[in-house]
């Protein structure tokens, strides 16, 4: 289950089809993704959970700050690269809006407390 609400929801959801477009024409012929697309993908969810821009966020590819280590950003690289141009076929609606998001531009400086994991912090009782 998923804890990425609103439009970080809909960035991982975007982010799936792709692992998954990428893993079955590569890895495993099924629906199911094998075991390194599965942890890339646990990879990108914490995250876009973890984000300070929040809901602000712009594409990642223009993010001022890199929280993906290299590893998990050269086999995402190579996922988008890859997985891109299917996603207009396949997921066409996802595949607009991403490229949408591509467009918006980053705040100067990241809201105060505005990462979901921030914000579950602020509104769980202790």
């Amino acid at each position: 289950m998923s804890l990425l609400q609103g439009t970080l929801a809909t960035e991982f959801r975007t982010i799936t089809a792709m692992v998954r477009i990428h893993c079955r024409d590569h890895h495993q012929p099924d629906d199911h993704c094998c075991p390194d697309c599965q942890t890339l993908l646990e990879y990108a969810q914490t995250r876009l959970d973890r984000c300070p821009y929040g809901e602000q966020k712009a594409a990642c590819k223009h993010c001022p700050r890199h929280c993906y280590k290299a590893q998990p950003k050269a086999q995402i690289r190579e996922v988008m690269r890859y997985s891109g141009p299917r996603m207009l076929l396949r997921h066409p609606i996802l595949a607009i809006r991403h490229l949408q998001n591509e467009r918006k531009d980053f705040p100067t400086k990241p809201p105060l407390n505005a990462s979901n994991r921030a914000k579950r912090r602020q509104h769980s009782p202790e």
